[in-house]
């Protein structure tokens, strides 16, 4: 499970370099502060909390009301 979450978070990465991460503040400052590969750790970490808490409480991914707009 941890290698398939870091590869999302790498192709999540990528995508943010080639498109813009104008719409994930939280990304931007983080690879602005730390390299590739640790920003892909710590962003496949929240992607683990969030689907563990998903699971947890038995619902189903809301989008943020910031990014929705």
């Amino acid at each position: 499970m941890r290698n398939l979450f870091t590869a999302a978070a790498l192709a999540v990465i990528r995508y943010a370099k080639i498109y813009g991460t104008h719409h994930r503040p939280w990304l931007t400052r983080l690879l602005a502060r730390r390299p590739t590969k640790a920003a892909a750790i710590a962003l496949a970490n929240k992607l683990a909390r969030m689907a563990w808490a998903m699971m947890a409480r038995n619902e189903r991914y809301k989008e943020p009301a910031a990014l929705a707009a």
